[in-house]
Formats: structure tokens, sequence, C-alpha cells
């Protein structure tokens, strides 16, 4: 049994995760800013946590996760707002990345997004170029630590049923649909393969079982 902090703990991709990993048997912690949604992590299993990363310093994120065996970076503004986006996708990250080395959480696991990096090319007036820059900036900020991480990058997202496949884009997938079932699916498999630390998965629906998928990379 391992014990996971889950930051972003409402969306929807966490919860299908920590839904995944409490029934592994682990214990996981759900951080979410808003009580209301405290019985929506429950029912999931997990255990909510009140702790808005936006407005938390190091220090006090450190002080959350303290204790856990890894942290999943799952948060996110949602886009449309430039100013909100780097606070939460890019400082509240890098100030969870910080967190966990001071705190010794050794393994840290963040969603990207397919095609992320300083050669995005989205270009300034796009209103995904916030969040393009946002997550350039820390998987990179991320690959320099000493954290055992994995960068986790799907591409479009779906609500559609998991499939338990997927293809990578090491392997040659170009951008297409992934279902928040399956990415969920990446996020714990990721978790439980050692191979995939300091690795960078990108990847879409495909024919490849995910766990084969995962420890190919």
């Amino acid at each position: 049994m391992s014990k996971i902090a889950i930051i972003g703990g409402h969306g929807k991709i966490a919860l299908r995760l920590a839904k995944l990993l409490t029934a592994e048997g682990n214990e996981v912690s759900a951080l979410i800013r808003n009580p209301d949604h405290a019985d929506d992590v429950r029912a999931t299993g997990a255990s909510p946590v009140i702790a808005d990363v936006e407005d938390l310093s190091t220090d006090e994120i450190g002080e959350v996760i303290k204790g856990h065996d890894a942290v999943v970076f799952a948060a996110g503004a949602g886009g449309g707002n430039p100013q909100r986006t780097y606070a939460v996708d890019r400082d509240a990250a890098i100030r969870s990345i910080d967190a966990a080395l001071k705190v010794d959480v050794p393994r840290y696991v963040i969603i990207s997004y397919f095609g992320a990096g300083p050669d995005h090319g989205v270009p300034e007036d796009d209103s995904f170029f916030a969040y393009a820059e946002a997550k350039a900036q820390v998987d990179e900020y991320l690959r320099k630590t000493t954290l055992l991480w994995t960068i986790v990058g799907p591409s479009a997202l779906t609500d559609e049923p998991g499939t338990g496949r997927i293809a990578t884009k090491e392997r040659g997938a170009e951008p297409a649909d992934i279902t928040r079932d399956d990415v969920a699916a990446v996020l714990a498999a990721v978790l439980v393969t050692p191979s995939s630390v300091g690795t960078t998965i990108e990847f879409v629906n495909g024919e490849t079982p995910i766990a084969e998928a995962v420890k190919g990379v």
C-alpha cells in the first residue's frame, strides 16, 4: 500500500484516479479548494483535504503532502484566464515540486499534454498560449530536479468509456482522442512502474494495453 496525494483532487481525471488507487488498497489524500466537493472525493474512497494550492506557499503545501509516498499534480485553471493559468498550472505546480523536494516525497507525477514543450508552436494571441507556456516551463523545471518524476501527456480528452489501450508518441502516435478513464489508468500504471521514472509519456487511444505501453516507453 502507498500513500498518494492528488493535487486538484476534484478534477474529472483525478476522481477517476482516486477510485482506481483506493481500489488497489492505496491511501489517497485528495487536495481540493472547495469544501462542497468533499463528498464527491469520499465517494471514490479518498480522503478530502481542503487545500487551495493557488494560495498556499511552498512550506504550506509541504505540510499537506508530508508523509506521502507520491504526489500527482492534476490541478489546472481550466483555461480562459491567462493570469490564473500561470498562477495554477505554472506557479502552484512549481511550488508543489519544491515542496515535494523539501519534505522528501520521492515520487512526482504531473499531467501535461501531448505536444507540450518550448517549441509548442502556439501563437501568443491564441487562448491556449498561456497553458502551453505554463506546461512547457513546469515540465522543464521538473525534469531538472532529483525527484522520481514522470510527465504524462494525454492528447484531446473525451468522456467515452475507457478502452484500457493506448498508443504512444514514441511509437509513432499522432494527436488524437484519449478517454479520461484511460488517462487515469495511465497515471495509476506509472505509479507502480519503476521504469517510467524519468520519462515523458505522450499518448492517445490505441491498441497496446496500458501496462505494456507504460513499461515500453
